[in-house]
């Protein structure tokens, strides 16, 4: 087949898929968040877990997707890749519409202890069995399962802490929820795009006709000559971190800048804990030079928002928020500098 032709059919599917990954997302937090609501869960207990985990379905369909596919590294630097994303641009653009409020607890809890995730996945990383050239380690069963108790143990103590906080919770009137069939067809229908559009945005082969046809990121990556890695730091990572930027955008835009927050911190703390750790419970994921690289500089970039939200008042503001986005198009530059050189 025509390269061109081939080019353009692997980013029409990966349109596609990302595609079905937003509205799957945005679907699958309407009918959850219906359902919570209902149950009377208190409404910062939704906005931690409930929309960061909503948001970041998309990154867990393409990273467990790639490990099944024996795509490794697309796995690891889409985890990683997304975070940066979310600390960087998410909450560099939000900060640009509105200074985002910074709470006590937050410095003093969620902030640190996605930093300390960060530095999790590298010791993780860097202790199992080196096989391969580039490979410094490997993330198997064991760790797997140890960072999905820390996410359960994560939760159970967010839930606590919110409780111990919020007063009685008023009771939602019910014209504004979804109805109980309808939330269920929104959770049930958002899974699936979900599902679908990270087969899409992953991509692999397929017989159409007769003939064979790659599709979706790999497939670019092919032609292209871009590492997995790459893709999964840059092209991935930007599309499976929409529903995470349009949310804290939004929310930041309407005054909700502790949900905007939140969601980002949240979505950091889900991404590698049970991200990585369900993708490695189910097969174990090479970790390479690069992805310690990587997971080096999410640290560094981690600490700098940490150190930013104890001045100003406690605030990320505006001047703050473009020097994230400056920094992150510095990483972007050293990702492509890395592959392809001067």
């Amino acid at each position: 087949m025509n390269p061109v032709v081939s080019v353009l059919i692997a980013f029409a599917v990966l349109v596609v898929g990302f595609w079905l990954l937003v509205k799957g997302a945005d679907y699958f937090v309407d009918g959850a968040s219906a359902v919570a609501r209902r149950l009377r869960i208190p409404p910062l207990v939704v906005g931690l877990t409930i929309v960061s985990m909503g948001t970041s379905l998309p990154e867990l369909a393409v990273s467990v997707t790639a490990a099944f596919a024996g795509s490794n590294e697309v796995a690891v630097s889409n985890v990683t890749g997304s975070n940066i994303f979310n600390l960087l641009v998410v909450c560099g653009m939000s900060t640009l519409f509105m200074p985002m409020t910074v709470d006590e607890g937050t410095r003093k809890r969620e902030l640190p202890f996605s930093i300390l995730c960060a530095v999790l996945m590298a010791a993780f990383g860097v202790t199992g069995p080196a096989e391969g050239e580039g490979v410094v380690g490997t993330i198997g069963h064991t760790e797997g399962f140890v960072m999905l108790a820390l996410f359960v143990g994560f939760l159970a103590y967010t839930v606590y802490m919110a409780r111990k906080g919020r007063g009685d919770m008023e009771e939602a009137e019910e014209g504004e929820l979804l109805s109980p069939m309808r939330s269920l067809i929104y959770i049930v229908g958002g899974i699936l795009a979900i599902k679908f559009g990270g087969d899409f945005v992953v991509g692999g082969d397929a017989v159409i006709a007769g003939r064979e046809i790659s599709y979706g990121a790999i497939a670019i990556a092919r032609v292209l000559g871009m590492s997995e890695t790459l893709i999964g730091l840059t092209i991935i990572a930007l599309g499976t971190s929409l529903p995470e930027l349009v949310t804290s955008v939004v929310a930041a835009r309407k005054g909700e800048v502790d949900m905007a927050l939140g969601n980002v911190i949240g979505s950091n703390i889900f991404n590698i804990l049970f991200i990585l750790g369900t993708t490695t419970a189910i097969h174990p994921v090479s970790f390479t030079m690069e992805n310690l690289v990587d997971d080096v500089m999410l640290i560094l970039f981690s600490v700098m928002v940490w150190l930013f939200s104890a001045t100003d008042g406690g605030k990320l503001v505006k001047r703050e928020g473009i020097t994230m986005l400056a920094c992150y198009v510095g990483f972007v530059a050293y990702a492509i500098w890395r592959v392809y050189g001067v």
